[in-house]
Parts: structure tokens; C-alpha cells; sequence
């Protein structure tokens, strides 16, 4: 888990991440600011330490000297050993209202160096695009730019979030377009894909999986990522019934080409309580793996990299060695530890494995009887407070609640009951059901025969008992295994990473500055 830290509201922003010589390198934007954009590497893709920052606004009087936005870091494809990156720039003179993407090269990507000439910065022209302040929304939409160089015809071109010139306002979100036809000259054409929904189509991705093209796009309307597909580069672009790919609070993503496989990286907004009021905290998740299904559909895996973080394989009891807990008599658990029945025809019960744990991994085949409910139970205390999964698993339906006492009770508020997230996942008739959930410090995960279906950040509760819940159902477990993480790593050099562990005092930096790494070489 990564993210920013600082005073009162210090914040990361959009992300980018890039994969080299066996290091992630993660440039993000630091908000409310929108003054510098930031750099930070990591060995494994879960753990970041921050370097040089890459880049600043300009000085007064440039076309970017009031806030930089999204940007995008990619290899040159004119000049081995060096990168791109392109990037958002506002002026001041115009109050931020006309956006450019501009350059920056670099040959290690940690100096990075403006290049204000040589047809930088990049201006949208109006045949297609709103272009003027006095069209559509008053500003000029031209951001989050995304190369691409098409593998089989070698075509170049930059995509971008912008707006069409007509249509209702609400609608003209679109894909925008430019080739590179020579190095820095760029021709605009008519939108790569204009949905006719939304406001804006923000940070575009576009990528090939097994000859197939894929688009990606994050709408501001529901706060998710979308995606769609086409056989040929300029489409047209195609959705399934379902295209989206991350569930509500997921944002920004970006694609990092791995030698494991495509990753996708993006923001997730938490919701905190800073001075009596509600603020939205953006930070870093793990990235997920990018494939399709049998059905060509794009789905999300969860990234390998945690296997490297398992500590403990713990012991599954046989079913008498559960505990219930809410002590419902009804309450009934037989067979083995490898095959275990849990039966409630009657109220609630969650039979808990006998530890508490606050990183876990628990993976099993699941099995339903009957029409009732069922679900997992994770880091709940003695009282029943924690995480509830719900699982309608012949809807398609994964629900995570926070549910437990309110630690500050007033009549009918005594209890917290909160719905973080909900995912769908297409179901089988009969089952079974692979079932993987991840807590990982604040970042809870569920995969559902596979694929990731719920992705947050939480940390209302840090650690507990894990189990399943059982009501008027019978469900049955087969090769249910249990794993201890090694919890999230601090952020090198200095400070916490922000964790679910409780706020830790900021350590002493002359003791911190001693032992701090020297800059990636």
C-alpha cells in the first residue's frame, strides 16, 4: 500500500507505473497541489520508497506554470535508452482553463528535462475537438495523455482525455486522437472512441491481449473503470453486458507491461474523518494481473507478488476444532478439515478458525445447499464487530460490510453498518465455487473462480478471526487452506506506510537519514 503523506491534506493523484531492468518505477501526481509530479521504485510492486521527484510546474510565465496533471512514461521509439514522458500542463494566465500535454525525456528516469520546443507543447485543434474556452464546458479538454505504438503496423499515436465539438454537454466525453507522423509532430483525427454517455473518458489506456485490442477509460459518473474491445486499432470499439472492470472506488488506471504479464495499476478514495469532517484519501493498491476468459471478456487476477509475502501455512482444524460465534445451538459442523460441512437451518452462526489474524490469505472450494445465506467473516472480535462478505452465489452478488457495535452509541445509532463495496461475477447454476479472500494491512481482496470481483481499501477493522457464516444454509468446504502475510512494509526512507495499524510516532530523522539508501543507480 502506497500513498502520500504530509500535512493535513497532502494526496497522490493520477498514477503511472513502468516496468525496467527489474524495478517498478511509479510517477504519480501529489494533490491538492498539482505542483510537482512524484517518483518512487519498488523491488516487488507492493513496497515504494520515494526518489527525485521527475518534474515541477514552470516558472511564471510558461505554458505549465500553474498545476501539472496526468502523465504517461513510455521508451522513445526514436532513440534507445531514452524515455518519454508526456504529461498535463495548465498556465496561469489563462486560470488553468486550456490544457496542453507537453515532454519531458529522460535516460535513467530519475532526471527528467523539459522539452518546450520542437512542436512542445501539444495543442488540440478544433476540427473534432472542442478547442476554445467559449465551447461546450468553457475549458479546453486535453489531458491524461497515453502513447501507443502498435505492435503489428508500427503506428504511433497519442490519446487523450477530450470532448467532442457537438451533442448534449453531458455526452461528449470521447477518446481523442493523434498520430505521430513525424517525431513531435502530431495529427488529430476524429475520436478513437466517443461512447456518447459520459462527461469525460479520463485516463486512457489501450493495449493487445492475444491480437485483440482493448481500451480502458474511468468515468467520473460512477467512479469506475471501464473497458472496451475491438479487432482493429481505430475500432470500431465494442462492450460486453458488463464492462466494468474495477468496482466503485477504483480510479485512474494504468497498465504496466511485466515480463509476467499485463498489470494494472490505479488509485482507490477511502473516505476519513479529518477535523470533524469527511475528506477522500486516495491511495496506491496492489496492481492485478490483465487477462481474458474463455468468453474474450477482460478480467483482473490477483497479482502474484503475494506469494512471495506468505509466511505461515496454518493448520486447518478438523470442524469440532471451530469455534462458533454467536453460540446458535442450531448451529452444527461435521466432516474433515479438508472436507468440512457448516449447517445453521435456523438464525445465524460463523464457525471461526481458532487464531486471530490481521494479513491473511484463505483460499477454498465452496459448495451450497439449500436457498439461505452464506458468506466469510473477517478480523471479527469476541463480540461479532468486523467484516462481513455476503455471497449470493447463484445472483453473482459479493458484498463487503463493516458491521459491528458503534464505539460512540446514541440511541438507534448504536450500531455501524456499512456497505463498502459490491462486485458481480457471472455464476454457476449448481457450484462449486473457487473462493479466495485477501486482507492484506488496509487492502481487502475477493476473487471469485479466479478472478478478482471486490478490490478496496478499509481499515475500520485490523485484525480478528476469519470464518465462514452460514444462515438457513448448509455449505460445504472442500481443501480449504489458510496463510499468514508478512504485513505492508514501512515506506523507505522515513515515515510509516499507511497501513491499518494504528498512526506510528514519525521516527527520528537524524536516526532515519543514517540508515537511508542511497539513490537508485
Amino acid at each position: 500500500m502506497y500513498a502520500s503523506s504530509g500535512f493535513l491534506r497532502s494526496d497522490i493523484g493520477d498514477v503511472d507505473v513502468l516496468f525496467h531492468d527489474g524495478q517498478f518505477h511509479l510517477f504519480h501526481l501529489v494533490l491538492p497541489n498539482h505542483d510537482f509530479i512524484a517518483h518512487a521504485v519498488s523491488d516487488d510492486g507492493l513496497n515504494w520508497r520515494r526518489v527525485k521527484n521527475a518534474l515541477f510546474v514552470g516558472e511564471p510565465g510558461s505554458w505549465d506554470d500553474d498545476m501539472l496533471w496526468t502523465m504517461h512514461v513510455s521508451a522513445d521509439p526514436d532513440e534507445a535508452g531514452r524515455w518519454r514522458m508526456f504529461y498535463t500542463g495548465l498556465s496561469r494566465r489563462e486560470y488553468g482553463r486550456v490544457q496542453r500535454v507537453g515532454l519531458a525525456t529522460s535516460t535513467d528516469l530519475l532526471h527528467w528535462e523539459k522539452q518546450d520546443h520542437n512542436g512542445y507543447p501539444v495543442e488540440i485543434t478544433g476540427e473534432h475537438y472542442e478547442s476554445s474556452v467559449d465551447e461546450g464546458r468553457q475549458w479546453v479538454s486535453f489531458r491524461d495523455p497515453f502513447f501507443f505504438r502498435d505492435p503489428g503496423s508500427g503506428r504511433r499515436v497519442l490519446l487523450s482525455a477530450a470532448r467532442v465539438k457537438n451533442g448534449p454537454l453531458v455526452r461528449r466525453g470521447c477518446v481523442g486522437l493523434a498520430s505521430e507522423i513525424e517525431p513531435g509532430k502530431f495529427e488529430f483525427a476524429a475520436p478513437l472512441h466517443h461512447p456518447r454517455l459520459y462527461d469525460d473518458v479520463e485516463v486512457p489506456n489501450l493495449f493487445q491481449i492475444d491480437g485483440r485490442y482493448f481500451l480502458l477509460g474511468s468515468i467520473r459518473e460512477d467512479t469506475k473503470v471501464h473497458y472496451w474491445y475491438a479487432d482493429e486499432m481505430d475500432g470500431p470499439y465494442l462492450n460486453f453486458f458488463d464492462n466494468v472492470l474495477l468496482p466503485r472506488g477504483n480510479y485512474a488506471a494504468r497498465v504496466c507491461h511485466h515480463p509476467g504479464g499485463l498489470l494494472l495499476y490505479n488509485f482507490f478514495s477511502k473516505t476519513e474523518v479529518h477535523y470533524g469532517r469527511e475528506i477522500s484519501k486516495k491511495v496506491l493498491p496492489p496492481p492485478k494481473k490483465l487477462v481474458t476468459d474463455e468468453t474474450g471478456r477482460l478480467r483482473l487476477m490477483t497479482y502474484w507478488g503475494f506469494d512471495a509475502f506468505v509466511t505461515e501455512d496454518c493448520d486447518v482444524p478438523n470442524p469440532a476444532g471451530l469455534e462458533r460465534l454467536f453460540s446458535n445451538p442450531l448451529g452444527e459442523a461435521t466432516g474433515t478439515a479438508q472436507e468440512m460441512h457448516l449447517h445453521c437451518p435456523s438464525g445465524y452462526e460463523a464457525f471461526l478458525m481458532p487464531s486471530d489474524f490481521e494479513s491473511v490469505r484463505l483460499r477454498a472450494t465452496i459448495g451450497l445447499e439449500g436457498s439461505g445465506k452464506c458468506g466469510v467473516v473477517l478480523r471479527v472480535d469476541e463480540e461479532g464487530n468486523g467484516y462481513y462478505l455476503s455471497l449470493d452465489l447463484f445472483k453473482g452478488v459479493a458484498q463487503i460490510r463493516a458491521w459491528g457495535a458503534n464505539s460512540h452509541p446514541d440511541s438507534e445509532h448504536a450500531f455501524k453498518y456499512e456497505q463498502l463495496q459490491a462486485g458481480y461475477f457471472v455464476s454457476r447454476d449448481e457450484g462449486p465455487w473457487q473462493l479466495e479472500v485477501l486482507a492484506h494491512g488496509m487492502y481487502l481482496e475477493v476473487s471469485i473462480n479466479g478472478y478478482v470481483t471486490l478490490s478496496l481499501v478499509d481499515d475500520t477493522f485490523c485484525e480478528g478471526r476469519i470464518g465462514f457464516y452460514t444462515e438457513s444454509a448448509k455449505i460445504e468446504l472442500d481443501g480449504m487452506t489458510v496463510e499468514r502475510l508478512k504485513p505492508p512494509q514501512q515506506e523507505q526512507p522515513g515515515g510509516p506506510i499507511y497501513t491499518s495499524a494504528a498512526t506510528q510516532p514519525m521516527p527520528d530523522l537524524a536516526e532515519a537519514s543514517a540508515t537511508t539508501p542511497e539513490a537508485v543507480k
